[in-house]
């Protein structure tokens, strides 16, 4: 039987231990050690008509509110591999964007080819490496409306159909548009190889798998955390297949990976944050780091809008 002593302990030491809990809510502030600036580059350019751009940037502070600082000055070219030279000059208007201008009808690159960008900048030179991979068609978009569980509200689903080329070794970055606006978090990086998610799944030569075909709907919730339906009536959806290197594929799954974090508790159990990888290198082993990624893609596109 327990004394009325024993029980005061017993509530004193829960009111200490809540109390200990309380203390670890304390907001924590901390100053971070501060690095020298690294060249950003945004290398991804494709045969799309129109011009092309790369864009260079410095590295700031991780608590850093502001736009990047742009990088001017800089001359900026990419070579093919037969010795065809595509200058990018910085816009007068846009600092940090080098841009490539194409005359009359023409696109940037062949598929098949190999590209080699360069970019001298501030007594360095830094260069990358890509080639330019083929897409399949996209033979179609639908949608899916089905009916939501325990409710009379309905979801609808956009999904793409095409099939991958026979030959292994295809990979792909499958970017989506729904009514204008680009699908750009990290949850919603969309990559394959071949028709699957990764080499050695045996997917060459079919239809695009389920996941990565659905993968082109925007994730949307409301206020209070429910999905929202992907579509509604009237909605338009534009899919785009970018051909891109498996440096590539394994960069895009490493950013994804890095930004698209759990929070809270589950992040104990995430993959510890770290660098992603990049195909650009300093020619002096002993200059400036930098960090981004340069790719050459051939595009397929479709779109469809919702009428139901």
């Amino acid at each position: 039987m327990k004394t009325k002593q024993s029980v005061s302990s017993g509530l004193f030491g829960i009111l200490l231990l809540s109390n200990v809990l309380l203390s670890c809510e304390t907001i924590v502030s901390p100053t971070l050690e501060s690095a020298p600036p690294i060249l950003v580059v945004d290398g991804w350019i494709n045969n799309k008509p129109g011009p092309q751009v790369i864009l260079l940037t410095l590295s700031q502070p991780y608590f850093e509110s502001t736009l990047p600082p742009a990088v001017s000055g800089a001359l900026v070219t990419v070579t093919d591999d037969t010795g065809k030279i595509f200058s990018f000059l910085e816009d007068d208007k846009a600092p940090g964007h080098y841009v490539w201008k194409p005359v009359a009808t023409e696109v940037f690159g062949s598929v098949g080819r190999k590209y080699k960008l360069s970019i001298q900048s501030s007594g360095d030179t830094f260069e990358a490496m890509s080639a330019m991979g083929r897409v399949p068609v996209i033979d179609s978009i639908t949608f899916d409306t089905e009916k939501r569980i325990g409710s009379k509200d309905s979801i609808t689903r956009a999904e793409f159909w095409s099939t991958d080329p026979i030959g292994p070794g295809d990979a792909y970055w499958i970017r989506a548009t729904k009514n204008g606006a680009s699908l750009h978090a990290p949850s919603e990086i969309n990559v394959a190889f071949d028709a699957g998610f990764s080499p050695g799944s045996e997917t060459d030569g079919v239809v695009f798998i389920t996941p990565v075909r659905r993968g082109i709907n925007p994730n949307e919730t409301d206020a209070n955390g429910k999905q929202l339906s992907p579509f509604i009536k009237g909605d338009s959806i534009n899919v785009q297949i970018h051909s891109i290197t498996l440096a590539a594929f394994n960069y895009l799954n490493e950013v994804a990976i890095q930004t698209d974090r759990p929070g809270g508790f589950q992040e104990l159990f995430a993959t510890p944050l770290a660098n992603v990888t990049t195909n650009i290198n300093n020619t002096n082993p002993n200059g400036r780091k930098v960090v981004g990624f340069f790719n050459v893609s051939s595009v397929a596109a479709a779109g469809k809008r919702f009428k139901k």
